[in-house]
């Protein structure tokens, strides 16, 4: 492209466009909060976390502040303890790792389906020893884990699942919602998520009173009562402000779900027969709610450098699975060789509530040239 022209700029997600829909009941809500300096806590988070669990179908939720201190909460509050093992695919941001790694127990990554890329229970059960703890099953882009198949594996070594349900906020599994299937989950409301917050913002699901009650132990310096201090804890709460705005977005998460869903599908209808472009495809017993558009293609590289010269945004989730991140001591490659193939592959195409079919018709086009000539 020559310099100096113009191209439409097309990001891989608009939250301008989602604060807009929600500003003034948001500024609102804050105002009051301000008023009654309800700064921790208070009745905002309260109504939050109730409408939260309400919608997912969990009997808890408990609000914390991020989402990796959600699954750090979740699996500290599930049994996990320093050396113990929790298997977690390789196909995940680094996160789901990171929180395992802060307990002091140990991440066993193991391999993901071809298909849809999240974890393949077949490698979970070849990966379960006498020292596994847990099984972290990740929502990845929006769909479900197939969570029921991990259950008799869990349940042979008394293992449990904690669900990394960051990208799933509304997807099902039939009929059940992400972050309902096993005994907690962890979910993120960063802001690029379904569900975002205007910063960090995280929360715990579970159906036990007695793993929710731990989770805001733990989240709580320990303590339930002002200097009692039951257990060595840490400060994670969700924000009395990012609450009033989740609460706001919470009403419109449904809508804006579909509208995902629409999206996808139209996505679906351009790229279909475009050749070298691998579409995602959902999987039987799943209504996913496409956090991510995750298509796959040769020469990725040179793909998304087209694509962002022609101001299309694009991205990529993930480029270096977690074995072989330089944190994790850069493991052996061609260990899991699914997720290493789709590591060089995968490419995230814009996809939020607000995109017009117009611009994805664009990113069709553009796409479609860019793998024909790459």
């Amino acid at each position: 492209m020559s310099a100096g022209i113009d191209v439409q700029t097309i990001p891989l997600v608009d939250l301008a466009a989602q604060q807009a829909e929600v500003h003034e009941e948001v500024m609102a809500e804050l105002a009051d909060v301000f008023s009654t300096a309800s700064f921790i806590g208070g009745p905002a988070v309260e109504d939050f976390e109730a409408a939260y669990a309400s919608f997912v179908g969990a009997g808890h939720c408990v609000g914390v502040a991020n989402g990796t201190d959600a699954l750090e909460l979740a699996l500290r509050a599930g049994g996990v303890c320093p050396g113990g093992e929790v298997i977690i695919p390789a196909n995940t941001f680094i996160a789901t790792a990171e929180a395992v790694s802060r307990i002091g127990a140990v991440p066993v990554p193991v391999d993901v389906d071809p298909h849809y890329l999240l974890i393949d229970p077949d490698a979970v059960a070849a990966a379960v020893t006498s020292r596994t703890q847990a099984i972290v099953p990740v929502h990845l882009f929006g769909q479900t884990a197939f969570v029921e198949r991990l259950v008799p594996i869990a349940q042979s070594c008394g293992a449990v699942i904690i669900e990394d349900a960051a990208q799933s906020q509304g997807a099902t599994r039939f009929g059940a919602r992400a972050g309902t299937l096993g005994a907690a989950a962890g979910t993120s409301f960063y802001p690029g998520k379904n569900l975002g917050a205007a910063g960090d913002a995280g929360a715990v699901l579970t159906d036990d009173p007695g793993l929710a009650a731990r989770v805001r132990l733990l989240g709580a310096h320990g303590s339930l009562e002002k200097y009692r201090h039951e257990a060595i804890g840490f400060n994670s709460r969700l924000d009395t402000v990012q609450a009033v705005v989740l609460k706001a977005k919470l009403a419109r998460l449904h809508a804006w779900n579909q509208r995902r869903r629409a999206a996808a599908e139209r996505y679906a209808a351009l790229l279909a027969g475009v050749p070298g472009v691998d579409i995602p495809q959902e999987a039987p017993g799943n209504a996913d709610v496409w956090h991510l558009y995750v298509v796959r293609v040769q020469h990725r590289d040179a793909v998304l450098r087209a694509l962002h010269a022609a101001g299309i945004h694009a991205g990529i989730h993930y480029p270096v699975p977690v074995h072989l991140s330089e944190a994790y001591a850069g493991g052996t490659p061609g260990s899991f060789p699914v997720a290493e193939e789709a590591a060089r592959r995968i490419l995230s195409l814009p996809l939020f509530p607000h995109i017009t079919a117009e611009q994805q018709l664009r990113v069709a086009e553009v796409l479609a040239d860019a793998v024909k000539t790459s």
